[in-house]
């Protein structure tokens, strides 16, 4: 059980690591719909306060940041859902930084939905 054990263990260690890193990465899910003027975007975020989320809009790009402080006692055996969240999604629209948006969010049942208001460009006549 000497060194075999311990490089098996060390193994599987940063196998869990790397695959924390990995779901961390992909979560949480975002979906986008376009509707008319605004476009919706849903963020399943469960087991966060809406106190330890942050959002930020800069130019097309979100940034999602939470952070979860959880008082567990006892020792953690195995921990799946993600205690911090740092992701930035592209959106299909561009806002300027200056602009005033209107957009407003609403966190209910870990579910996280922003709505952006969209510029629609002006028609152009021709003569």
């Amino acid at each position: 059980m000497g060194f075999g054990y311990y490089m098996a263990k060390e193994v599987m260690r940063e196998i869990g690591n790397k695959s924390r890193e990995f779901y961390e990465f992909i979560l949480p899910p975002v979906d986008m719909i376009l509707q008319n003027d605004k476009l919706i975007v849903t963020i399943d975020m469960p087991g966060f306060d809406k106190k330890e989320i942050k959002l930020k809009l800069n130019g097309n790009i979100l940034s999602i940041n939470a952070k979860r402080e959880d008082e567990v006692e006892g020792t953690i055996i195995w921990r799946q859902r993600p205690r911090l969240i740092d992701k930035k999604v592209r959106l299909p629209i561009e806002v300027k930084d200056d602009e005033d948006l209107g957009a407003s969010a609403k966190y209910h049942d870990g579910v996280l939905t922003l709505t952006i208001p969209v510029k629609t460009g002006k028609n152009i006549t021709i003569e």
